[in-house]
């Protein structure tokens, strides 16, 4: 038989830890401090101009901003457009971007985007989200990238570092990015979106990392779960 008595003294023992704010309150000390963290702050992916975001971006899937600049820095002196990528061939581009994980398959992406950008959209990059993501290796996530930093449209790229994040400070319990995506723009105030994507990347990597903090020890989780003492566990999208 259950007891009662037992499952409502746990829940009191725990109340503290889940229950101390809503979202919407936690989702204001995040900005906060990711405020006074980050007052100004850089898109970490150099590019040089909306086209080559969009290939830095797309390089950067597992792979390392820092990696990504080491190698186009090499690169896009000379090749910056869609034409100069189809005139070299995806043999060369290959050559390009091999110190970056499975280059073979972004290079293929990169050559068969560069000829659709041509043959369908007079060399621009698109500035729709179905358009840019019929683009051979670019998702929902790459697209929001362009068009938050390359156009400066209002997004909120959501990958798995994001989720993680967003998960352990308490802002969704959503099973997946989609969900998440959806979650912090119901949070977060519009205008804020663009600037807050790139605080919270620069906040994990440097104080709420995957095997470091693990819910317990950087400002942003000590201050909305005070009395969290076991290490939170993300749901994995």
């Amino acid at each position: 038989m259950v007891d009662e008595k037992k499952i409502w003294t746990l829940l009191n023992e725990r109340f503290d830890e889940f229950q101390i704010m809503d979202e919407f309150q936690r989702a204001k000390i995040v900005s906060q401090i990711l405020n006074k963290t980050y007052p100004k702050i850089n898109v970490p992916l150099k590019s040089r101009n909306v086209f080559t975001l969009l290939i830095s971006v797309l390089l950067s899937a597992q792979c390392t901003d820092v990696n990504v600049n080491n190698v186009t820095k090499n690169i896009y002196p000379k090749y910056y457009k869609p034409e100069h990528f189809i005139k070299i061939g995806q043999k060369k581009i290959e050559k390009l971007i091999k110190k970056i994980g499975i280059f073979r398959i972004k290079a293929k992406s990169i050559y068969n985007l560069s000829k659709i950008l041509i043959t369908k959209h007079n060399g621009k990059v698109p500035k729709t989200y179905e358009e840019l993501e019929n683009l051979p290796g670019v998702g929902h996530k790459t697209a929001s990238v362009v068009m938050s930093q390359g156009f400066g449209n209002p997004a909120f790229p959501v990958d798995t570092h994001i989720h993680r994040l967003a998960q352990r400070w308490g802002l969704t319990n959503g099973k997946n990015v989609v969900q998440t995506e959806k979650d912090l723009k119901k949070l977060f105030t519009k205008k804020n979106w663009n600037k807050l994507h790139l605080q919270i990347i620069y906040y994990g990597r440097e104080y709420c990392k995957a095997r470091d903090c693990f819910g317990l020890t950087c400002k942003i989780c000590t201050t909305c779960y005070p009395n969290r003492k076991k290490p939170f566990i993300v749901k994995k999208p």
